[in-house]
């Protein structure tokens, strides 16, 4: 029996690798959104913390020091905090456009999938053909010697 041979092979071999490695990417940024957005989260308690000191140095005796240096850090934290939701908001469009390519690229490797099955198909009737081609000659080769020798009616 013959063998299916899919002639693009390689080129679903590379689609495979490359919807792989744009896998691989979509987590890696996945994971970096993560990671600033745990980081901003990180930023926004020490704000708060901040902020919750100020309060209870105000109800204090007054300590003006305290209170600018308290003053100081919660506008250094706001300042990261805006920074950081910069870096979030670069996370997030660099995991969109790994998940872009991961698309792209899944629909490349899904479209030669279906090229190589239409192929097996072909392959599929071809063969049937053939088999049936040969199953007429054979029953026309035993009619005929049937009927060669006389035993046929």
């Amino acid at each position: 029996m013959a063998k299916f041979i899919y002639k693009m092979q390689s080129v679903l071999n590379v689609k495979e690798k490359m919807e792989e490695q744009a896998k691989m990417e979509f987590a890696f940024a996945m994971a970096k959104l993560d990671e600033e957005q745990e980081r901003l989260l990180q930023l926004q308690e020490k704000r708060k913390y901040y902020e919750e000191e100020g309060a209870r140095l105000r109800m204090a005796v007054l300590d003006t020091l305290k209170m600018k240096e308290n003053e100081a850090a919660i506008e250094y934290v706001k300042e990261e905090i805006v920074r950081q939701k910069r870096a979030v908001k670069k996370a997030e469009e660099e995991l969109e456009k790994a998940r872009e390519k991961l698309q792209e690229y899944m629909m490349e490797r899904k479209t030669h999938e279906k090229l190589k099955e239409n192929a097996f198909e072909v392959f599929k009737q071809e063969i049937n053909r053939e088999e049936s081609k040969e199953v007429d000659e054979l029953t026309s080769y035993v009619y005929g010697k049937r009927i060669i020798d006389g035993e046929g009616t």
